[in-house]
């Protein structure tokens, strides 16, 4: 459908399911690498989370599995594992979220890997590291966040402990995933070797919400407490105006004081608990309901152009929909239209995003078998086995 991108000399043996591996393999494939994604029989777990326009393709899935290609394979099979052996070979990562255990049992641990590509990256992306001693314990986006002080997080704000409405560790991890690929091929490419990555979600998690709410903490000994004062308020959330909803951040004393003349409230100019940095992240419950009592009494309109004027970051309140609304379309052979979430970053000499549309399971198993030296009778044969999805 276009440029390949950056990647497209890379290839990439997808070995995972949910959204965590499929996510990291979804981004190597948008920057161009030849993704094939290895199936079972009934599929990816994500063509089945939630609704979508084919029995195989949920609106999680349309995305997820873009710019990838499906091959359906019994790994249990003897048949099956030789097979993927033989794509190993030819590919230059490898990407799993299968735990040590299950990877031992099926015999395709990184030491198996580079018996047929010495230079091989494999990327085993799962809860716990291994020297924790749990990495075979299960674990999903839900237990993570939990684990990892995300409830905690909303106890401190006075809140009965919730977790973030969205995937949050699976995603971050999914992102973790694809830079530390990209890492070990750049290292590889100046010594020529391979290299085993781990990638556990807790650590994923621990790196995540401490870059800010370590705080005082990460100090020895201790100069404060953990957590990022001026963010742990459930008064930090979007404001009514008069007729809506938007968000603003002054950051200077300058701004508060424009925004405090422009509501009508001139007493708070100049008020020492917000005159200074530290000032405002010590009183900032008391600040941002000064800042939503002010914001009533205009439109948001009138803020927005009050903003700009000021050079106060600000935007009105969006939802779901309207992202959703913004997308480009595109048509899929065989779901239809839909919407495509755009690659978030971009380069000067492409790539294009989408190339291939997700697909159905086991729908280049033929093909890509094809590619690696099976011939028309031995791929039928494992078709008449069951070991091969096609």
């Amino acid at each position: 459908m276009g440029q390949s991108g950056p990647l497209d000399s890379i290839r990439v043996l997808d070995l995972s399911s949910v959204v965590m591996g499929p996510l990291g393999a979804q981004i190597l494939g948008d920057l161009g690498a030849d993704v094939i994604s290895v199936e079972d029989r009934e599929g990816n777990t994500n063509r089945v989370m939630g609704p979508g326009p084919h029995p195989e393709l949920s609106g999680i899935a349309l995305n997820l599995l873009r710019n990838k290609r499906s091959i359906g394979l019994d790994l249990k099979a003897p048949a099956g594992r030789d097979a993927f052996l033989r794509l190993a070979a030819t590919c230059d990562v490898v990407i799993t979220n299968l735990r040590p255990a299950p990877l031992a049992r099926l015999r395709l641990t990184y030491d198996d890997l580079r018996l047929v590509r010495p230079d091989i990256v494999l990327c085993r992306a799962h809860g716990y590291s291994t020297p924790s001693g749990r990495a075979d314990a299960p674990a999903f986006d839900d237990i993570m966040q939990s684990e990892g002080a995300v409830g905690d997080l909303f106890s401190r704000m006075g809140i009965d402990p919730i977790l973030f409405p969205t995937l949050l560790v699976d995603k971050v991890a999914g992102l973790t995933i694809a830079y530390a690929v990209l890492a070990a091929l750049v290292q590889r490419a100046h010594t020529g070797e391979g290299q085993d990555v781990e990638v556990p979600m807790a650590d994923v998690t621990r790196a995540f919400l401490l870059v800010e709410h370590g705080a005082g903490a990460i100090a020895v000994p201790p100069q404060g407490p953990a957590g990022y004062e001026r963010i742990l308020t459930r008064e930090r959330r979007p404001q009514r105006t008069a007729d809506g909803l938007m968000n603003l951040l002054p950051y200077t004393e300058a701004h508060y004081d424009a925004l405090f003349r422009a509501g009508g409230r001139p007493d708070l100019v100049g008020d020492a608990r917000f005159a200074t940095r530290s000032a405002r992240i010590a009183n900032g419950d008391g600040l941002y309901r000064e800042v939503a009592s002010v914001l009533g009494q205009r439109s948001t309109a009138d803020w927005l152009a009050f903003c700009g004027q000021h050079g106060i970051p600000a935007s009105r309140s969006g939802t779901l929909d309207e992202l959703v609304e913004n997308l480009p379309e595109a048509s899929h052979p065989h779901a239809g239209r839909y919407r495509v979430i755009p690659q978030p970053v971009r380069f000067s000499s492409g790539p294009t995003p989408l190339r291939r549309h997700a697909p159905l399971v086991g729908e280049h198993s033929r093909e890509v078998l094809a590619e690696v030296g099976y011939n028309e009778a031995e791929i039928d044969e494992l078709v008449a086995a069951g070991v091969l999805h096609a």
